[in-house]
């Protein structure tokens, strides 16, 4: 019965995708996803147990956060993240300016200047983020051409660091954010905020806790399915 309840409380939490997910009271049943909200037009993927996607027809937007699902109570949270624009939008800036995170309890983050970065030594959360990696490559058939998201340079590396970065259609453009987390990370709904030139897009993650991750991974093919199902094209009736 104790394990019961338990399993009862993780269900209630559980996420998929930053998705909430609840499951009636016995165990043989898959679980049914419910959509978080972002408050604006979009749709939103899982491509894996910890990687996100949302877009609409401006803007295309993924991440993964494995790095950050394992750094509860740290201050620092790191995303991977790809970005694009839509097929047949034209070349757009991407400021730093036009990022943020929202946190669990709401507080909104923005992205650190390259100064602040500089200030913190990040090497132990670099080395530990590239021990296990997913890959986010998961872009529309129009981006083939590879590009980086350079607002932050490892130290140590000779690449640089900029203010902002070109989107075009044809380009996948990849990189590493990094947020200090005001109070350290914590487990719940997360948001990675990317701002267009026109629209929003909004992408759902959330931290999980041992029990939440055990039972994601268990019914993650079930729950990719029904994500998948919530976002596909309606049939036209006549």
């Amino acid at each position: 019965m104790r394990r019961k309840n338990a399993l009862s409380r993780a269900v209630a939490a559980l996420f998929a995708v930053g998705f909430a997910v609840s499951m009636a009271a016995q165990e043989k049943q898959k679980p049914t996803v419910q959509i978080p909200q972002p408050g604006v037009p979009q749709v939103m993927t899982l491509e894996g147990q910890y990687v996100r996607a949302a877009y609409n027809n401006e803007g295309y937007v993924i991440l993964g956060y494995r790095t950050a699902n394992q750094s509860v109570g740290d201050e620092w949270l790191l995303l991977e993240v790809g970005a694009t624009l839509r097929d047949g939008v034209r070349r757009f800036n991407l400021t730093r300016e036009a990022i943020s995170l929202e946190t669990s309890d709401g507080t909104k983050v923005p992205l650190p200047t390259i100064e602040e970065y500089r200030q913190v030594d990040l090497r132990a959360l670099d080395r530990r983020a590239s021990v296990v990696r997913d890959s986010i490559n998961y872009f529309p058939p129009t981006a083939s051409q590879a590009c980086r998201i350079g607002f932050f340079a490892e130290t140590g590396s000779a690449a640089m660091a900029w203010n902002q970065v070109e989107l075009d259609p044809m380009r996948a453009c990849l990189g590493r954010l990094y947020f200090k987390v005001p109070g350290g990370i914590k487990y719940g709904q997360y948001w990675l905020d990317v701002k267009f030139a026109d629209s929003l897009v909004r992408v759902p993650f959330r931290i999980l806790t041992k029990e939440e991750d055990k039972l994601l991974s268990k019914n993650y093919k079930d729950i990719r399915k029904q994500v998948q199902a919530a976002f596909a094209p309606k049939k036209k009736t006549t």
